[in-house]
Formats: C-alpha cells, structure tokens, sequence
C-alpha cells in the first residue's frame, strides 16, 4: 500500500511565520497611530483647548491607523512559503 502525499501533511497552522510577523509589524504601526491620536486635553477642565485640533492628531494618526490596517490586510493575504 503506497501513502498519498495528502496524508503525508501534516496539520499545522493556518499562515506561516512570515505572515505572523508582518501582522505583529502591523499591529505596531496601529498602535503607533492611536498613540500618536492620544492627548491635547486641558489642564483646566472648564477651559477648552485647541491642541485637539492638531494636524498630528486630526490627519495623521488616522492615516497611519488605516495603513496598518492595509498592512494588515496584506498580511494576512500573502501567501506562506512552501
């Protein structure tokens, strides 16, 4: 009796150790961007404070958030290596 080559597979994980490691590469950059969104609150509760209208804080820490979720994206899609 000659073994199939389907059963000599064994069953492992669904991506590979490049896939993991590009998701943790993204999964940094999303936190990088939520914390580049934190802060600009006031000292002063009844005093209002401009800084929350920062460019930092209003343009690019969403868009680093959104390319890590891209990156992210892609992390998972690539194929593993064989």
């Amino acid at each position: 009796m000659v073994a199939k080559k389907e059963d000599d597979k064994k069953p492992g994980f669904a991506l590979g150790r490049e896939n993991y490691k590009l998701m943790a590469i993204g999964f940094g950059v999303i936190i990088l961007g939520f914390i580049l969104m934190a802060g600009g609150r006031s000292d002063d509760p009844k005093v209002f404070s401009e800084d929350i209208f920062s460019f930092r804080r209003i343009t690019l820490a969403p868009l680093i958030v959104l390319a890590g979720f891209i990156f992210e994206i892609y992390a998972i899609m690539k194929r593993p290596r064989e």
